[in-house]
């Protein structure tokens, strides 16, 4: 049964296969030689239509069959194994089956390799698992020197924002802050920019203190919703 939910999946993924598309994905995403998705293979599904599929079997799937999904080298697939464990994270009720997903979140992170895949997963599973637990796990990611390891550290404080405690987003941007990779710079950028949604005063304070620390992209993402006469002050202080 399981094996047959599986293939299904499949079958629905490529039937919505799209060659021009697939292109335009594959630049989008950095596969050529050399670039952070090398190797990367897109079909040409978006998201909207493979958040449907996710919907529609993540019920039906176990987590074995979820496992085959989640190391296919097509992006696609990966992405709605993503789709499928963060539904199944949310809808279950029981901490045993939630500790199951974490576990298998943590087993295949190294299938979790590109940054859309951190962000439609990363907040939902790990920020909401360790927002009331230890949060070494999330240290340890950032101090990786792993690229996705140290985005999916980053993204899942999205989740501790969303629930108005800053602080350690700021720990695991002062870790973060002096990284050499633009994927870094903007999603530290974007963190403190949600911070600041959440205080004004908390975001400005850590941005004039940090300032001369960050790379410029993640100074401009970081006061993409101030006031203009603050950020033209922000950027020539920079």
């Amino acid at each position: 049964m399981q094996t047959y939910t599986l293939k299904k999946i499949e079958l629905e993924i490529n039937s919505l296969a799209n060659s021009e598309k697939a292109k335009g994905m594959s630049r989008f995403f950095k596969t050529s030689k050399g670039e952070y998705g090398e190797g990367d293979v897109f079909i040409g599904v978006s998201n909207p239509q493979q958040h449907v599929i996710a919907k529609k079997y993540y019920k039906e799937i176990d987590l074995v069959s979820l496992k085959k999904l989640i190391k296919s080298k097509i992006h696609e697939f990966r992405s709605v194994a993503l789709f499928i464990l963060v539904l199944k994270y949310q809808k279950t009720k029981t901490i045993v089956d939630k500790e199951n997903y974490v576990d298998f979140y943590k087993d295949n992170i190294k299938y979790i390799n590109n940054w859309d895949l951190v962000d439609l997963s990363a907040p939902h599973i790990l920020g909401d698992f360790y927002f009331k637990r230890d949060r070494e796990q999330l240290l340890k990611y950032a101090q990786s020197g792993e690229l996705w390891l140290e985005r999916i550290a980053i993204l899942s404080t999205l989740h501790f924002i969303k629930k108005g405690e800053l602080d350690f987003t700021m720990k695991v941007s002062n870790i973060l802050l002096s990284h050499k990779h633009d994927l870094i710079h903007k999603a530290v950028g974007w963190m403190i920019r949600e911070i600041g949604k959440k205080d004004y005063n908390i975001a400005y304070n850590y941005i004039f203190e940090n300032c001369l620390k960050m790379a410029r992209v993640t100074l401009r993402y970081s006061i993409e919703k101030f006031d203009p006469e603050i950020r033209k002050m922000f950027l020539n202080k920079r």
